[in-house]
């Protein structure tokens, strides 16, 4: 079969497609024949050697894909061949790759592959930041930095649906347009304007009760300062690079919080996993969240995806396609 494969770390060039064996299912997992590849930041790191998992080179990047199931492993029970699915996986760069069952999806056919892509990672972590690390609700505001990405866009809508004020954060007047278009109550130009000070106008010198941060080091510190008393900032990426290291005194003043967020803690725990997956399809069911694919690649053009994600141009869901 075909695959992304890269056998140094480094930037995008170190990608190639390349021929190699076909993954055999083995118990608790299923094999999946992959038609819609989703790019995530995290891959990007994972091909640095950045992310918290480790490649062992060479090695395949890629954590979630769509597509339908090939075949099913010894004690997987509730799945069967030709489903249509979403997963959360490795190696997903790939015409075929492994999931463990308990991460696989199945989606509704009124989703296509490209926007089944979109919902694993991108979906499931907005929801799971709003409503298992947090409990957002009406009399809320919540702030999302890179309104126009991925995550960010499905963010804005599970707030809005939730019953909260929006304010996004993005880095052109096009991606303010699209973020407002996704219901944003107002948007910060960050490249244009000091988001915290934008902040506490908007919400006159009050400040935030929600933080959604995948940025970091050029973020974290300043969203302190416009978080209102016993607000809460959660850390969940690090594009702007890893933030320093906190001053718990800082957090004294307005007895605010920082916590951190990664997907994968949800998904060892089947009953939070299995909620927000049935309470984000049945928004997406009412209408209240629209999955955004920004640009769709052909599988071979791997490494021109991640120049483009890296060059922040990209809104919504960047998808690779075997």
């Amino acid at each position: 079969m075909k695959a992304v494969v890269f056998e140094k770390l480094g930037g995008p060039e170190v990608m190639k497609i390349a021929d190699v064996p076909k993954p055999e299912v083995k118990p608790g997992f299923v094999l999946i024949k992959v038609r819609a590849a989703g790019i995530n930041f995290a891959d990007t790191l994972f091909r640095q050697g950045k992310y918290a998992m480790q490649p062992k080179l060479p090695d395949t990047p890629g954590l979630e894909a769509a597509g339908e199931i090939e075949a099913v492993g010894a004690g997987v029970a509730n799945l069967k061949p030709g489903q249509r699915v979403a997963a959360l996986g490795s190696r997903m760069y790939a015409e075929y790759a492994l999931a463990p069952a308990a991460q696989v999806i199945p989606i509704p056919n009124s989703i296509s592959f490209e926007h089944a892509a979109a919902f694993p990672v991108q979906v499931l972590t907005a929801w799971h930041i709003l409503h298992t690390a947090h409990q957002t609700g009406p009399g809320q505001t919540v702030l999302v930095h890179s309104a126009a990405g991925g995550v960010g866009i499905v963010a804005v809508q599970i707030a809005k649906a939730a019953g909260a004020r929006v304010i996004g954060t993005v880095s052109s007047a096009s991606k303010a347009a699209l973020v407002k278009e996704y219901g944003a109550d107002d948007v910060i130009n960050y490249a244009a304007s000091d988001f915290a000070a934008e902040a506490n106008r908007l919400t006159g010198g009050r400040g935030v009760d929600l933080i959604l941060d995948a940025v970091g080091a050029t973020t974290m510190d300043k969203g302190l300062t416009c978080l209102a008393p016993f607000g809460h900032l959660i850390l969940y990426g690090r594009s702007g690079g890893p933030p320093e290291p906190l001053n718990v005194f800082k957090l004294f003043e307005k007895s605010i919080k920082v916590s951190g967020f990664v997907l994968y803690t949800v998904a060892a725990v089947p009953d939070v996993m299995r909620r927000g997956i049935e309470e984000s399809f049945k928004l997406i069911a009412e209408g209240k969240v629209k999955l955004l694919v920004g640009k769709s690649f052909p599988l071979a053009q791997a490494a021109e995806a991640h120049k483009f994600m890296e060059s922040r141009q990209s809104t919504g869901k960047l998808v690779l396609i075997p």
